[in-house]
């Protein structure tokens, strides 16, 4: 082979095993298990409520397949910090409008929309509610959040490693980790020759405001 040939072969070889880079595999990995019972916040703890509101909070996701990855977002969502006076006393509630997402790529925004992904007109919502909070976390997190997360039809326990600051009037809950989407019959392949990744990124940057 031509001296130049070889060098535009390993030049290509390189883009392809930079564009094949799983988002997932440097991030923890959320604990999946059946949906836990959630139990009601004590009636003696004095509770403050914080709104959840798009304007202050973000819900981003990434998503990859064999040639690249996607980063997505959902614009609509709505929900409470409950706060009793630290974090392991506390409960969060959201509700995430499954028709609001959106890609880095109009065809895939509507492409998620279907069947094939959300399935925005038989699963209009998406819900997250806690059930335990713990101190420390991993990869230097603050907390480790449990929670049920309802997304397609299906519920499921998941637990992740999260970052909270609560400060005079704002509650921040910071979070990156991963979710397997088959663990919510989110089973679309894709091309045969162009596979999506079953791992999904989850970030969350939440500010609960008063």
């Amino acid at each position: 082979m031509h001296r130049s040939s070889l060098i535009l072969v390993n030049l290509a070889a390189l883009l392809l095993v930079s564009s094949c880079a799983n988002p997932a595999s440097d991030k923890p990995k959320a604990v999946t298990n059946e949906a836990a019972p959630v139990s009601a916040a004590s009636p003696a703890a004095a509770v403050e409520k914080y709104l959840i509101k798009p304007d202050t909070s973000k819900i981003e996701f990434d998503a990859s397949k064999v040639t690249g990855s996607h980063h997505g977002s959902f614009e609509k969502f709505a929900g409470t910090i409950e706060y009793a006076g630290q974090p392991e006393k506390s409960k969060v509630k959201i509700t995430i409008e499954t028709s609001s997402v959106k890609a880095d790529d109009p065809g895939l925004t509507k492409h998620l929309q279907t069947p094939d992904f959300f399935d925005v007109a038989k699963f209009p919502q998406a819900t997250f509610e806690s059930t335990e909070i713990k101190t420390g976390g991993e990869k230097g997190a603050s907390h480790t959040v449990t929670g049920n997360l309802q997304l397609h039809g299906v519920t499921k326990s998941i637990t992740f490693p999260a970052t909270i600051v609560a400060k005079p009037g704002e509650i921040s809950v910071e979070s990156t980790f991963s979710i397997n989407r088959k663990d919510f019959a989110i089973n679309y392949a894709g091309a045969a020759d162009n596979l999506i990744r079953d791992e999904v990124v989850l970030t969350l940057h939440v500010r609960g405001v008063k």
